[in-house]
């Protein structure tokens, strides 16, 4: 019996769902047709009936759905057909002749009235001789308002507001009077829970009291603080509770940023094995926001250790000197180096964005490269400018990064050579169609003046790894001495270009190319290709690429794992 009732309630779900009316529309193209589509998406498949109050419903939607772009003279017909699956509701629609705008009374009083910003705001207008769209007129009057906050317009208001719409003379007639009244200015900036000297936290802001309000001047003001690294937590408004008459003072609630703060990093390549490093950031140390910054880094080829003493000046935002000291210890290929870098910098941010650094730097260095013992003693003043910015953090939508760098060393100031070693790095990043992704890479450097062999293995240059040339073994690519050991070259450039493709969420497949040489006198160029996945984490791109090196003696393959910025 439960079988026989099982059967009879199948056949009767068939029925049902096979019995639905669906709705077929025709007549219609473009925006009109997209807009009539989405009134018509609010009926779900249970909601639709072959009645005639139904049908009434749907035309009153239609129309007015055509009447929000300006068509009000439109004909609708519905026709019900019975098909073998159920029943239809064809609907038929021409939409007539639209409704054009006639005249435009525009008006913006106030001091907004010679604000260039409303004024180029104005030619986005409804104009005479277009298609009433409602749409677009309410935008319109949105984006009046929203300018309006945007730039300290606070008092303003529409005075008249109308639309009107003769459908039988298929006429409009536009009406906005909009009062802006005076434009707030900004005020004192208060700080509160600040531990700061408030003389370097005011350096930040980026209006003076008496300069007329703009928002955006807010959101700067909170990305200087938050870039000192200074704060956990950072509040900036407007306070309105304190107005007087049209000055705006504005408040500042900060929150200290914990004084210690570790970050970590793991990577892996087939020639150096398993790499880790570690991050001990002091954000600050003083009331004038000194800070302490050491790193640690530890691989079976390479370890190091480096400490930055950070002192900024009155003006935080832009300029700053900086202490660091670093210690070195390499034993990899045909390098046996230890060294010691001693360096003082000041540091400027220039208006272009850029970050110009001059520097000297003590370097002594105890090494052995190939078959060539010796110590160096270098000191050299140095002059760079680099600039990053990017859209997003982990893996970023966009990024691009430059480095452009110069240092000198002289006998006459006591260094043991002279010469001069540039050096230039720049990357890019860029994301199409949410689901497809480019990185490209170059860098490039040189040695001028001295002979190669004169100056320890830390001015000289080597390529191959996962930062240049992926598909041979670190810094393997070199020029080699008469016993086939790695010597270091006076240049080098390398290029890379990387596609990723998005699989899922923050999935990522990549292809890559790169090629490039480290040489003294004839450059022999290094091919490697190879595939990976990219993993977009919350603390930054983790990368693993399997990559072969297609001029390398068997094309080896190279496995690399690393965490951390792509550029």
């Amino acid at each position: 019996m439960f079988r026989f009732f099982l059967i009879l309630l199948t056949i009767f779900s068939h029925t049902v769902l096979a019995a639905q009316t669906t709705i077929r529309l025709s007549g219609l193209s473009g925006e009109l047709e997209d807009n009539v589509q989405l009134y018509l998406n609010r009926y779900g498949a249970n909601d639709i009936s072959t009645s005639l109050r139904f049908q009434s419903r749907l035309e009153q939607d239609i129309s007015t759905a055509l009447q929000a772009l300006g068509y009000y003279d439109s004909e609708i017909t519905i026709q019900l057909q019975q098909r073998t699956n159920g029943s239809r509701l064809n609907i038929t629609v021409d939409a007539g002749e639209p409704i054009r705008i006639n005249t435009v009374d525009l008006q913006v009083l106030g001091d907004a009235a010679t604000d260039p910003e409303f004024i180029n705001l104005l030619k986005q207008a409804p104009q005479p001789g277009q298609i009433v769209h409602h749409g677009r007129y309410d935008n319109f009057k949105n984006s009046l308002n929203s300018l309006a906050l945007r730039r300290g317009y606070f008092d303003a208001t529409f005075t008249l507001a109308r639309l009107e719409v003769s459908p039988r003379a298929k006429q409009a007639f536009v009406k906005l009077h909009f009062d802006s009244g005076t434009r707030y200015r900004f005020g004192e900036v208060r700080f509160s829970g600040e531990h700061i000297q408030s003389a370097r936290l005011q350096s930040l802001v980026p209006f003076k009291a008496g300069d007329p309000y703009l928002a955006t001047q807010l959101g700067e003001l909170n990305q200087a603080l938050a870039n000192t690294n200074w704060f956990s937590s950072i509040l900036v408004t407007g306070n309105t509770e304190q107005l007087s008459e049209t000055i705006l003072p504005v408040d500042v609630e900060l929150a200290p940023r914990k004084r210690n703060s570790i970050e970590t990093g793991i990577g892996f390549s087939d020639d150096v094995g398993a790499r880790f490093k570690l991050n001990w950031l002091k954000p600050w140390l003083n009331d004038r926001g000194h800070s302490l910054d050491s790193k640690l880094a530890l691989s079976s080829a390479e370890q190091s250790v480096e400490a930055a003493y950070k002192m900024p000046l009155e003006t935080v935002a832009t300029d700053f000197w900086q202490l660091q000291y670093g210690l070195r210890n390499r034993d990899y290929q045909d390098t046996r180096s230890k060294e010691s870098n001693l360096a003082l910098e000041r540091h400027w941010l220039l208006e272009s964005d850029w970050y110009r650094t001059a520097s000297i730097r003590w370097l002594y260095e105890d090494y052995t490269q190939a078959d060539q013992e010796d110590i160096s003693s270098l000191i050299m003043p140095g002059l760079s400018f680099s600039r990053a910015r990017q859209t997003g953090s982990g893996m970023p939508i966009r990024a691009d990064r430059l480095l452009l760098g110069i240092e000198v060393s002289d006998r006459s100031w006591g260094s043991d050579e002279s010469f001069i070693r540039l050096r230039g790095r720049a990357g890019y990043i860029n994301t199409f169609s949410d689901n497809h992704r480019l990185v490209s890479r170059i860098d490039a450097g040189a040695v001028l003046m001295a002979e190669i062999d004169n100056l320890p293995p830390s001015i000289r240059f080597f390529a191959g790894g996962d930062n240049n040339l992926r598909g041979y073994a670190y810094e393997s690519v070199s020029p080699l001495n008469s016993e086939d050991e790695l010597i270091g070259g006076r240049y080098m450039a390398t290029a890379s270009l990387e596609y990723q493709y998005r699989v899922k969420g923050n999935w990522w497949l990549a292809t890559f190319a790169d090629y490039g040489s480290a040489w003294s006198n004839t450059p022999d160029w290094k091919r490697g290709v190879g595939v990976g996945v990219r993993w977009g984490s919350p603390i930054g791109a983790v990368r693993i690429d399997f990559a072969w090196g297609l001029d390398a003696e068997g094309s080896p393959f190279q496995l690399h794992f690393s965490l951390g910025p792509e550029l």
